[in-house]
Order: structure tokens, then sequence, then C-alpha cells
């Protein structure tokens, strides 16, 4: 059996998860689903990526994990690939699930098409706080596409204005690369936050990894909401040995 560490991606928290551990724990897995530091109702927005990270680190260690499989959504993609710089005797293998994989020196802004990464700029730069909320439909066409209008707004109210700064900062990756943690990839086939084709999730992000497992299941960006027990069986297949 093995130990899961899940990281949310941007505008979620640790809750996300919530019905993804419950099917990991009834499969005889234990499941933690920390939340980002500046992600969630009430948090402290003003936070570097760097920070995040730390609250990832800090989870770990201070919880005695080892020997864990660390599971990067989205955002949290770029949170994973610092985490193991940090604590790579703690992790087994690394999964992204349609999680950013940035190439040393960039940011996440820099792997976005144009009009989005405009977009988030114009709603940080309006903001009173540097975050960004989520545009209803904007979620219900892009990270939900395929759903009914109740369930889009259900997951919509799950969400948090994101702090914005860790979107906008480079980060060095030369000692990730350096690593030689297994790594798998997890994308859905009808995501399209990242427009298929030039900047797609696969195989432009999943490539950078070297050698990976790939593991493909039908749904959205948000199968974290829209199938829970679906993403966790493909979790635990991306992350056995």
């Amino acid at each position: 059996m093995s130990t899961f560490v899940l990281v949310h991606g941007a505008w979620h928290d640790g809750s996300s998860w919530d019905r993804v551990i419950e099917r990991l724990n009834a499969k005889g897995h234990k499941a933690f689903a920390p939340a980002i530091a500046g992600h969630g109702p009430n948090a402290d927005r003003s936070v570097t990526h760097a920070e995040a990270t730390r609250s990832i680190v800090d989870f770990v260690l201070d919880n005695g994990l080892s020997d864990i499989v660390l599971v990067g959504h989205s955002f949290g993609g770029t949170i994973i690939c610092k985490a193991v710089e940090a604590i790579p005797e703690h992790v087994s293998r690394l999964v992204f699930v349609s999680g950013f994989v940035l190439n040393d020196g960039e940011c996440l802004l820099d792997n976005i098409p144009p009009e989005d990464r405009a977009m988030l700029t114009q709603l940080a730069s309006e903001s009173a706080d540097d975050t960004v909320t989520m545009p209803f439909e904007y979620w219900r066409q892009r990270f939900v596409n395929g759903t009914e209008l109740a369930t889009a707004c259900w997951t919509y109210d799950r969400l948090s204005p994101q702090p914005f700064r860790p979107f906008c900062e480079p980060l060095d990756l030369e000692k990730f690369y350096a690593l030689d943690t297994p790594k798998s990839y997890v994308v859905c086939t009808e995501d399209i936050t990242l427009p298929p084709g030039e900047w797609g999730w696969h195989p432009r992000m999943s490539g950078r990894l070297g050698m990976y497992r790939l593991v493909q299941m039908p749904g959205n960006h948000e199968v974290i909401f829209t199938d829970p027990i679906g993403l966790a069986d493909k979790i635990i297949e991306a992350g056995r040995d």
C-alpha cells in the first residue's frame, strides 16, 4: 500500500481532494491533502512560490512521512517539482495530474497562451491584493467543460482567489532535472484548460520529464470534482512501483 501526499492546483485548497482521499483510503492506502500556503478561504495570500512550496515540505517533515507518492494537480505540478528538490529521500515517485512541468528558469505564465496570460495579469492588477478571482464562464467552458450548469456552479463555489505572485516567479529547476526520482503523468482526454496542440498538456509538459509513465483517463481538468473515484484509481495506477 502507498502513502500519497496530494497537492492541489490554483484556486483550490486541500479539501478539493476529499472524495479522492475517500477512495484511496477505501483501497487501503494512506492519503493526505495539505493546503498550500496562501490558498483556501481566509488565507493570507501574500505568498511567494518558495513559501508555498515550503508549506508542503514542512507538512511532510512535520508528519514524519516517508516513501511518499507526491501528486501535483495543475499549478501543484510546479510545487512538487520544487518540493522534491528539498526532500528527495522522502519521495518514491512524482505524479503529475495535468500538472505544469516548467523548463528551468521559466515561470508558470510563460507556459500558458498569451491571451490567458493577459487576462490573468489584468485581473490581478485590478484586484486589491494581487490575486485572481476565477471568472465563472472561463471556469465553466475551460475547466469543467462537459458538465451541466448545476455541477459547474457547485464546483465554482469551492474556489478561492488565487495569489498571483507564484505564477510570475521564474523557478530554478536545475536540481529537479538532475534527480532520478521516478515520474508519472496523468492526463485527461477532454482537458482543454491548455488548448490541445502547441500549448497542450501532453506531450508538451509530460515530455519534459524524460522517462515517465503515461496514464490517461476521460474527463476534463477538474476530475478531482467530477470523477474523483476514476481519478483516485488512475493515481494508484500512476503511483505504483
